[in-house]
C-alpha cells in the first residue's frame, strides 16, 4: 500500500517538473529569439520530466528514501477540522492585533519625523 503512495509522490514530482520546464521554455525562447510551436516546448518538457522521473525511480537509494518519508508520513497525527479551524483564528486575531500596532506604530513614527522635518527647516 505504501508504494502507491512513493509511486504518486514521484508522479507529482514529474508534473511539477513538466510545468517548470515549460515556462522555462517559453521564457527562453521569447528572450532569445522567435517562440517555436508550443507543442515543441511543452512535448519537450512532459518527456525531459518523464525521463527524469523513471530514472529517480530507478535509483534505489531515492526510492527507499521516498518509501521512508511516506512511511513516516502515516505515523503523523494530523489535527482535526475543528483545531485546524481555531488555529487559523487564532493566525487571523494575531495578524490583526499586529497590523493594528505597526499601523499605530507607522503613523507615530511619521508625525515625528515630519515634526522634526518642519522644526529643522523653520529655525534655517
Amino acid at each position: 500500500m505504501e508504494r502507491k503512495w512513493t509511486y504518486v509522490m514521484f508522479a507529482c514530482g514529474a508534473l511539477v517538473l513538466a510545468f517548470l520546464l515549460m515556462k522555462v521554455g517559453d521564457w527562453a525562447w521569447g528572450f532569445y529569439g522567435t517562440k517555436p510551436n508550443e507543442l515543441l516546448i511543452d512535448g519537450s518538457a512532459v518527456v525531459i520530466a518523464g525521463v527524469a522521473a523513471l530514472v529517480a525511480l530507478k535509483n534505489e537509494r531515492l526510492f527507499t528514501l521516498a518509501a521512508e518519508c511516506t512511511t513516516e508520513l502515516k505515523k503523523v497525527t494530523w489535527p482535526t477540522r475543528k483545531e485546524t479551524f481555531a488555529a487559523t483564528i487564532v493566525v487571523i486575531v494575531t495578524v490583526l492585533v499586529s497590523a493594528l500596532i505597526l499601523g499605530i506604530f507607522d503613523r507615530v513614527w511619521a508625525e515625528v519625523t515630519q515634526l522634526i522635518f518642519v522644526g529643522s527647516s523653520g529655525n534655517k
